[in-house]
């Protein structure tokens, strides 16, 4: 243990504190757990509905509209960078 307490020490930020170091940790771990949880019941939910509905699409459908979202997404956010650069010259 001493070992352990040694190498986290050895991370912290300047100011900062065991305590303080291991809550946010604990903090973080349990966040991912949350999104871990709620990403498994978004899909559990989605699987339900697929099989009530027979509504099904394949995995090359999805993947090709998620692509299309995010080419649009990048290009919405090139052209905001774009008016932003403007503005600041």
């Amino acid at each position: 243990m001493p070992a352990v307490r040694e190498q986290i020490e050895s991370v912290l930020l300047e100011g900062e504190t065991l305590s303080q170091f291991v809550e946010k940790a604990a903090i973080d771990a349990a966040r991912i757990r949350k999104a871990q949880r709620e990403f498994v019941d978004r899909g559990r939910s989605s699987l339900a509905r697929a099989r009530e509905t027979g509504e099904v699409y394949s995995a090359h459908d999805a993947l090709s509209a998620m692509k299309t979202r995010l080419d649009a997404a990048r290009s919405a956010a090139q052209r905001s960078q774009g008016v932003a650069s403007k503005k600041r010259s």
